[in-house]
């Protein structure tokens, strides 16, 4: 199986949709890490729900999204190669028992078979843009759970940024909009350089227009949710592109 998939790959859009977290296959030589079938389908090992949303995303802006097969607890492509949670040993309580002792040979191959790929073809879909003279505009794209160790979170989505929140802040205003919404600012989770990789690598070192979104999982749970989450952040990019001085149209 192929550790990144793309979807719309002429997609028209300035839009640029990755989703770090959007599968959870095994590959055989890992063995399922020694987590029974329960674990491998939890928050724990990807994204739930957010894969369809970002393929309704990109339908509806006519934009390219480039996907992550591999679920995150092989090796986070959102994580810095070699930090403690990129190959994590547990994830909330549970251990991972096939991530304790790896060699140096183990990791490696995981980060040139997963990480690298996904990686290489988000620099080169940027790269692509940049010769022909075209915009990109980063959207990364996750789920949170809505209960993360016994704690209940209230927000039913994020807006995500770090030292650039051009884009994020029209992101936010705009979502806030939205009747009977939370939203969070940096919530539940923020982006830093020590525990985040895809938009301080992708966004903020190339200058380009970027925003993390994060979408409550039992919001997206169904076709039904995932398909008005999906029109929503549509709706709600669009907009907020078009506030953001300078930007380059949709």
């Amino acid at each position: 199986m192929p550790p990144v998939t793309v979807l719309n790959a002429e997609g028209a859009s300035a839009f640029l949709i990755v989703a770090d977290h959007a599968g959870n296959a095994f590959p055989r030589s890992a063995g399922q890490l020694g987590l029974a079938p329960a674990e491998q389908v939890r928050h724990i090992a990807w994204d739930i729900g957010i894969a369809p949303v970002c393929r309704a995303l990109a339908q509806r802006l006519d934009a390219t999204l480039i996907q992550q097969t591999y679920s995150r607890l092989i090796i986070d492509c959102n994580r810095p190669p070699r930090s403690p949670a990129s190959i994590p040993e547990a994830s909330e309580r549970t251990p991972v028992p096939g991530n304790r002792g790896l060699g140096e040979a183990e990791i490696s191959a995981r980060e040139r078979e997963i990480f690298h790929p996904y990686h290489d073809r988000i620099a080169a879909e940027i790269e692509r843009r940049a010769q022909a003279g075209r915009p990109a505009v980063l959207v990364a794209m996750h789920s949170f759970t809505p209960v993360y160790l016994g704690v209940a979170r209230p927000w039913h989505a994020g807006v995500l940024y770090h030292r650039d929140a051009r884009l994020a802040g029209a992101v936010l205003a705009a979502l806030r909009q939205e009747p009977g919404l939370c939203v969070g600012d940096n919530e539940p989770y923020s982006v830093d350089d020590s525990t985040d990789y895809t938009i301080p690598v992708h966004g903020e070192r190339r200058g380009l227009l970027h925003v993390g979104i994060e979408i409550r999982q039992d919001l997206i749970a169904d076709a039904a949710g995932q398909a008005q989450w999906g029109e929503r952040i549509a709706r709600t990019l669009t907009a907020a592109l078009a506030a953001t001085p300078g930007a380059c149209p949709a």
